[in-house]
Order: structure tokens, then C-alpha cells, then sequence
């Protein structure tokens, strides 16, 4: 399916052959074709929504354990850098390790990250948060982080990353595994970060 992103006194627009995107639902409306306007990929297009302020900022998650290996924080933080340059929000535990690496590369590269903490207080956060929410409930903020998510990406992990991502399933979220993350039933592989990324893109705008 082509997506051809349009110029506009309000903004861009993105467009399908018969249909219009609209950004802040989400969704396409019917419309009739238009000429013109430049081919895009589906993260240029949400990339290009974003930076207009037309793209409402629902949350992606990224997931991992605290205890991380070198290999795991390298494709956590390239997580969060792809998914910042997509123009997409990134939603994490808030805590270290996998978490605070996706939080890094987001950040670098400009995106705007949320950690839902376990902790009482939100000074628990790592450095990179840049909305710490302090749930004061332990591990069951794995629940929550499981339903705000629009789609959720496990970088590695064991029993906390696997409660979100089976939690995650059960919400009908779009559930994604790299590396060395649990094995759950419906969860798609993806062979790396950049993968990934394009992946949740394509998800958002209707075309997985």
C-alpha cells in the first residue's frame, strides 16, 4: 500500500489511495484519491505527523531486564532511538538496564519518554525518564504498562518481562521479541531493532 504525505496551510496530511489518515484517532477516513504528494515510508509519515503536532502521542513500551547484557542495551537503546525518530512515545518501567538504555536512545534522539515506576516516588526514575509516574504498587504496574501501551516491544527479560508481555496479549496489544526474550504464544519475532520499529509503524497505521 503507498503512502504519499501532502503539504497543507494546517500541516501535512497523509494519504492512501482511498483513504485519509487521521492522526489523532489513529484510523483512516474514506476519501477520494489524490494526485500528487511525496512517497513515504510508514515512519517518515509518522515522523512528519509528529513533528506538525498532529500525531497524538499514544504510548509504544519497551521492555527488558535490569540486569541487561552489553548485546541486550545496545538493541534497547537503538529500540528507543527508532521508535523517538518515528515520532512515537516511548512508555518503559522507569527503572534500569534495558529500560534506561531505550530511555537513552530516545532521548538522543528527541523523543519523549514516560516511566511507570513501581516505586512510591517518582525520584526512582532513571535519568532518562522525562515523566516519571510513580505508581506505589510494585510489580502489578506491569498490568497498567501492559494496557496503555498501543504495541510492546521485549528486549531480552525473564518472569517480569514475560507476566507484561502475556499480559500485553491478553490486552490484544501488538507484542513484539528480540533477542533473547521470553518465548510466548502469538508474539512475532523480529530480527532486529530497526525491524522492530518498522514493524510497530506499520502497525499503527493500519497496514499489519
Amino acid at each position: 500500500m503507498e503512502l504519499r504525505l501532502h503539504g497543507g496551510p494546517d500541516g501535512p496530511s497523509l494519504h492512501r489511495p482511498d483513504a485519509a489518515f487521521d492522526p489523532w484517532q489513529l484510523a483512516w477516513q474514506p476519501a477520494a484519491p489524490r494526485a500528487g504528494g511525496e512517497v513515504v515510508t510508514p515512519q517518515a509519515a509518522l515522523a512528519a505527523l509528529a513533528a506538525a503536532r498532529l500525531l497524538r502521542g499514544v504510548p509504544v513500551a519497551v521492555i527488558g531486564p535490569r540486569e541487561a547484557s552489553a548485546e541486550e542495551l545496545a538493541a534497547a537503546e537503538a529500540v528507543g532511538h527508532g521508535l523517538a525518530q518515528a515520532g512515537l512515545v516511548l512508555l518503559c518501567g522507569g527503572k534500569g538496564g534495558a529500560m534506561e538504555a531505550a530511555c537513552r536512545g530516545a532521548r538522543r534522539a528527541g523523543g519523549l519518554t514516560l516511566g511507570l515506576l513501581p516505586d512510591e516516588e517518582w525520584q526512582g526514575a532513571n535519568d532518562h525518564v522525562a515523566i516519571p509516574l510513580a505508581t506505589g504498587i510494585g510489580p502489578a504496574r506491569n498490568a497498567i504498562l501492559a494496557r496503555a501501551s498501543v504495541a510492546l516491544i521485549a528486549v531480552g527479560g525473564a518472569y517480569g518481562t514475560l507476566s507484561e508481555m502475556a499480559l500485553a496479549m491478553q490486552f490484544n496489544r501488538l507484542v513484539l521479541a528480540l533477542g533473547r526474550a521470553p518465548e510466548v504464544l502469538g508474539v512475532l519475532r523480529c530480527d532486529s531493532p530497526e525491524a522492530a520499529v518498522a514493524h510497530v509503524a506499520r502497525h499503527l497505521l493500519g497496514m499489519s
